[in-house]
């Protein structure tokens, strides 16, 4: 859809009253409930309680608003997240941060996530792969750190990745199916440490054990 843009006088005269971060975030907020589809300028307007012109002033098209939108989304999905995990001081620590934070997501970013990760729009679907593999990268490195070998700690990376990625879509698909509360608390203390293998080096060996987690182990 070709959409109509004001003249350089116009856009001259109006002052923005939103910033573009904001007319970012009620993008998101309308690909999260209705997909690409659901962004466009005039509903978002009507939205936010403000005319057009501050659009404008920010974003040349509705193309530039969806970058805009995926870029934010995709800051506090990769460069947030680590940030916060790499306040820790161990590589367990930064895992049990990172896990955490991961699995207690809000609900508009899990259904960004999934709906980016299955759209035909090519921007979108990068931004979501991109996501994805900066978070698995990230958890391979932690492993790494812990002193698994670099094959180790490639799988228990993608196992990491496809257990959260289960939750998400448990949540979105059958949220009756996971415990709800204190429950819920519980089931993400048992998900998180059954994600983080206890590894022992061995007196002169250059790679690690895994020792299997045991019933009752602290």
């Amino acid at each position: 859809m070709v959409m109509s843009q004001p003249s350089a006088k116009v856009r001259a005269s109006t002052r923005p009253s939103l910033s573009a971060d904001q007319w970012a975030e009620a993008a998101l907020d309308a690909m999260a409930d209705g997909g690409l589809e659901a962004v466009a300028v005039e509903p978002l307007a009507k939205a936010l309680g403000i005319t057009k012109g501050s659009f404008y002033w920010h974003f040349k098209n509705r193309d530039a608003l969806i970058h805009a939108a995926l870029d934010l989304w995709e800051k506090r999905e990769t460069v947030d997240i680590v940030e916060r995990a790499e306040q820790e001081t161990t590589p367990r620590e930064r895992m049990h941060t990172l896990f955490r934070t991961v699995a207690n997501t809000d609900l508009r970013s899990e259904r960004l996530l999934m709906m980016l990760a299955t759209t035909d729009h090519p921007a979108a679907r990068a931004c979501a792969k991109r996501v994805s593999e900066h978070w698995r990268k990230y958890v391979h490195d932690c492993y790494l750190a812990l002193g698994l070998s670099e094959n180790e700690s490639k799988l228990w990376a993608t196992f990491a990745y496809s257990t959260f990625m289960g939750t998400v879509r448990m949540r979105r698909e059958n949220p009756d199916a996971l415990p709800a509360g204190p429950e819920f608390t519980q089931y993400l203390r048992f998900l998180i440490k059954s994600l983080i293998p206890r590894v022992e080096r061995e007196a002169g060996e250059a790679h690690s054990s895994v020792v299997p987690l045991r019933r009752g182990a602290k």
